[in-house]
């Protein structure tokens, strides 16, 4: 069996399995239940709301920062922890847990199922490959925000710079780790420069079912964070680039280490207010996505 067949198998599993649950509950409770198609909408628009909720305040502290009416800038886990302390932060965190993990099986259904139907073309499949890692990402997070359930009121939000270097040295540790990390860093940046670019060339609308003078006025939005969001990875980038390149685990950087980067250089606290503004319209965007996002169902999830 070829992967490609035993992926279509396991999503004819998948499909068949949510069926015959839906059905199952249907019996036991006598009570009509949403077809698997909404039940899977419903938690790809939680997902994007969570992820906006996340993207928006690390845009805001940084623009903060950049203001001089807070301290550094925070990355998404600082926000995470930034979250847990304030009044009903296990609620919070609960729900952007849960929240964060939808998005997770949604970049599962993108990557994996095929839910935007992009196909198998080389371009497509860099397209999933993508999905999927940022899938990752986004699972880590959520990881560590139910992690962080048992520590309310006593977390410290350093944006996990010293775990940043931590895993450093685990790769470094490993057989050619110096360019495992050289290899990682590389990619930030490859992450970065395509941010920059899908902002300036992507039909945004085109994945959006809002009319046309909503998705003239919110497309804008997509465009400055996406753009905000690459640059801000730039530095990060080379960073873990430097590390492998010196063997120094302590050069590794977080997220929002690389925003204070930013700040650093010439008219830095203009290019840190620009670039936390961008980073909220991206965090915008994601909420608009949550409302308008076109979220189409892979082939083999048929309505019953």
């Amino acid at each position: 069996m070829t992967l490609t067949q035993a992926i279509a198998e396991g999503r004819r599993f998948s499909a068949r399995a949510g069926r015959r649950l839906g059905r199952r509950i249907e019996r036991l409770t006598g009570r009509s239940m949403p077809s698997i198609q909404t039940l899977l909408e419903w938690a790809a628009r939680l997902g994007y709301g969570a992820r906006g909720f996340v993207y928006f305040n690390v845009g805001l502290v940084a623009l903060l920062a950049a203001l001089d009416m807070t301290g550094d800038s925070l990355g998404a886990g600082g926000i995470v922890e930034l979250t847990a302390q304030q009044p009903f932060g296990r609620v919070w965190l609960t729900l952007l847990g849960v929240g964060l993990w939808m998005f997770v099986l949604w970049r599962f259904l993108q990557s994996v199922a095929d839910a935007d139907h992009e196909g198998w073309s080389p371009k497509a499949i860099g397209k999933r490959a993508g999905q999927a890692l940022s899938g990752v990402f986004y699972g880590i997070l959520a990881s560590s925000v139910f992690e962080l359930m048992d520590e309310v009121g006593s977390a410290d939000p350093d944006d996990g710079g010293a775990e940043a270097q931590q895993q450093a040295n685990t790769v470094m540790d490993m057989p050619y780790g110096d360019w495992l990390l050289i290899a990682a860093g590389l990619f930030i940046l490859g992450m970065g420069v395509g941010n920059i670019i899908k902002g300036i060339r992507s039909e945004f609308a085109d994945s959006l079912s809002c009319d046309r003078e909503t998705c003239r006025r919110v497309v804008p939005l997509a465009r400055a964070g996406y753009v905000a969001r690459g640059f801000a990875y730039l530095p990060m980038g080379i960073f873990v680039v430097l590390a492998g390149w010196r063997t120094r685990a302590e050069q590794v950087r977080s997220f929002g280490a690389s925003l204070e980067v930013l700040e650093a250089q010439p008219f830095g606290s203009w290019i840190m207010g620009f670039t936390g503004l961008g980073i909220m319209a991206f965090g915008a965007f994601a909420l608009v996505e949550a409302r308008w996002r076109r979220i189409r169902m892979p082939h083999d999830i048929k309505p019953r």
